[in-house]
């Protein structure tokens, strides 16, 4: 059997030096690149299973190989490492569509814990919804994508689709931020925060909702959490 393979795109030679070792004694093959430019290029010609995207590189900083993955491959899961103290960067990367973020410094046991979790989250999509329509709009879960009445399409990410996939399931009653976490993140590390969730619910608001200012579709219930409605009959 293929081993799972991780990308990890990371100029600092120590840090990818201890990443790679950590990932290789749990098992996983390990592909390397030090500059963005070189990271996308492994990513478009490698086929890994999962990134790992250090933001500020040299060549192409991680934004702009995010950007370029969710064009050419938009169910490649992808991490975002970042500097501690960058709130910026940790929310530009999860609005342009990463899965999950690790802040620097990190111990080992905690970049495994989110490796093996996004993994997980795109290993076991459920098969039993293949499309949402609203009346504008229809979500197609196998292609990751939100197609519009104009012909248009909008990317999803993987961690977005199973957020409104997990809510269809459950549509009709609201599903609170930890439900969320457990089911969706499936119980990452601590460090994830309700503000994360709610961070990835104004994304898709802003790609499912008409108006996103007054959610009609992914409703907030008052002290109990998000509830999907306004789908087609």
């Amino acid at each position: 059997m293929a081993r799972t393979t991780i990308l990890i795109v990371e100029d600092d030679p120590a840090i990818l030096r201890g990443v790679s070792d950590a990932l290789a004694f749990k098992g996983y093959a390990v592909l390397t690149a030090e500059r963005g430019d070189r990271g996308l290029a492994a990513a478009l010609s490698g086929s890994p299973d999962l990134v790992l995207l250090d933001v500020l590189m040299p060549g192409m900083d991680g934004f702009a190989v995010l950007h370029e993955l969710r064009k050419s491959r938009p169910q490649l899961p992808v991490i975002m490492l970042t500097a501690r103290g960058a709130e910026e960067d940790r929310v530009r990367g999860l609005n342009e569509g990463a899965d999950d973020y690790v802040v620097k410094p990190f111990s080992a046991t905690e970049l495994v814990a989110r490796v093996e979790a996004v993994l997980r989250r795109s290993a076991e999509r459920p098969s039993d919804i293949r499309s949402l329509a609203f009346p504008d709009r229809t979500v197609n879960f196998d292609r990751l994508e939100v197609d519009l009445q104009d012909g248009s399409k909008l990317s999803i990410s993987e961690l977005e689709a199973g957020i409104i996939r997990y809510l269809a399931v459950n549509r009709g009653r609201p599903v609170t931020r930890k439900e969320l976490m457990q089911r969706v993140w499936q119980g990452v590390t601590r460090e994830m925060e309700t503000r994360t969730i709610d961070m990835h619910i104004r994304r898709l608001r802003q790609k499912l909702e008409p108006d996103p200012s007054a959610p009609s579709r992914i409703v907030t219930v008052r002290h109990r959490g998000y509830m999907l409605a306004g789908l087609d009959p």
